[in-house]
This record gives C-alpha cells, sequence and structure tokens, in this order.
C-alpha cells in the first residue's frame, strides 16, 4: 500500500507526456519489485503507458488519439544526469529539426564521449555516435553542424549538395566566436570534414589559417560534393 501510494502521488504531479523511470520513483532497491508490479496493474488499467523496460509515460488523450512523449523524453536519461548533458540527439532526426532533411524516422542516434552498443525502447532504435569533444550546451549547436558534415553521405532524404548549402547557410548564421569555436572542436574530426567545413568557411569569406594548418597539403578527399554548391572545394582537395 505504501508503495502504491508513493507511485499514484508522483503520478499526480507527473504532466502527461513526460517520461518517468524507475529511478524517478525514489525507492530502494528491496521494494523495487513491488513497484514494478504497482505501475504493471496501472499499464493493464490503462493509467499509464509503458515504452519500453524501466520506462512510463502518462497518456494525454487528444482527437487524433494517445499523444506520445516528445522523443527527447524518452531518451532523457541518455541525455542528462544530474543536470549536466552526456549525450545529445544528433542523426536524422537532429538533422531534420535543422532543416538539412525532410526525413522522418523512428531511429535515434545519440553523440556520446563513450562507445555503447545500439539498444531498443520500446518503437525506437537507439545507436550512439562517439563525440572526442566536450559536451556542453552551448557546444552542442556546433556538434550537429560538425556531425552533418561527418555523415554527409548517409543522411536520408537530401542530396550532398543539399546538405552542404543547408550547412553553409547555419554557419553563415554564427557569430564570430561561434566561427572560431567551431574550428576548434573540427580539430577532433576527420580531415575530411576539416576540409569540408574549411571550404565553406573559405566561401564565406571566413578566416581558414587554423583549419588549413591541420590539414595535409596533399591529401585529396573524395566526397560527392559538386563545384555548383561548394566553389571552393579544389582549394581544399576535395574532388
Amino acid at each position: 500500500m505504501v508503495i502504491t501510494k508513493q507511485v499514484q502521488e508522483i503520478l499526480d504531479a507527473t504532466p502527461p507526456g513526460k517520461v518517468l523511470t524507475i529511478a524517478d520513483f525514489n525507492v530502494l532497491p528491496e521494494y523495487q519489485p513491488a513497484l514494478v508490479k504497482a505501475l504493471s496493474r496501472l499499464v493493464a488499467e490503462g493509467s499509464i503507458c509503458k515504452i519500453a523496460k524501466g520506462r512510463y509515460y502518462k497518456p494525454k488523450q487528444t482527437v487524433f488519439g494517445t499523444l506520445k512523449p516528445p522523443v527527447a523524453e524518452v531518451v532523457k536519461d541518455l541525455l542528462e544526469r544530474n543536470g549536466k548533458p552526456i549525450g545529445y540527439m544528433t542523426g536524422t532526426a537532429a538533422f531534420a529539426q535543422l532543416g538539412l532533411t525532410t526525413q522522418i524516422t523512428s531511429a535515434i542516434t545519440i553523440g556520446t564521449n563513450k562507445y555503447r552498443r545500439p539498444m531498443k525502447l520500446g518503437e525506437y532504435s537507439v545507436s550512439f555516435l562517439v563525440q572526442p569533444n566536450a559536451i556542453t550546451r552551448e557546444n552542442i549547436p556546433l556538434l550537429l553542424i560538425l556531425d552533418a558534415l561527418k555523415l554527409l553521405r548517409e543522411i536520408p532524404a537530401t542530396s550532398p549538395d543539399d546538405c552542404v548549402r543547408g550547412v553553409a547557410r547555419l554557419i553563415a548564421a554564427l557569430s564570430e566566436g561561434d566561427l572560431e569555436k567551431l574550428a576548434d572542436l573540427a580539430e577532433n574530426y576527420q580531415p575530411y570534414v576539416r576540409a569540408l567545413l574549411g571550404a565553406i568557411l573559405d566561401s564565406l569569406g571566413a578566416d581558414t589559417r587554423q583549419l588549413r594548418a591541420t590539414l595535409n597539403g596533399v591529401t585529396t578527399y573524395k566526397l560527392p560534393v559538386t563545384a555548383q554548391a561548394l566553389p571552393t572545394k579544389l582549394k581544399w582537395n576535395i574532388v
């Protein structure tokens, strides 16, 4: 009864669509089996919905049916811990929000500092992209730009040319300080990413000396980008 009351109090204080994990119920390990049983009863009653093992949410009913929680809510414990970011949404879903693709997907890619094996969370497939740079709230928008260049060949429902044009638009809107930070972060990415970034910055008239110094002047990069999309490509050995 104590567990049931505690669960109900937490659910009453939880807005619809917010995802709760087992840890959110603040139950001692020895009482977790009772907690799972209580949650299972509530799922059977329709009071809450289960997304995947250990993940639940209070449904919100609309004229179109039950409203699912935002994807970021589903994976929130993979994105943040104790108020600090430990990962960030990247890949197709994030690129769609940036206007780089129109593809809608149930596949989630999370940038993280450590290797993790892919996992399933209900209907979602979660994969991880190792990020060598520090993951901070300030860095994440810049890391997404670099990830888009890194994954240039893999972004669906767009072409590499359109991706480069879209990334160039994002970069053109950055402040001078962010441009410098972007170049700093790029040093931990592959040489072809640095070459692409250098060519884009060059086309925008930005300072490229820092990036140029990180590249081997005789190495060429075979990338599916045309001179129409990136007029400065040959200056950066992109063929």
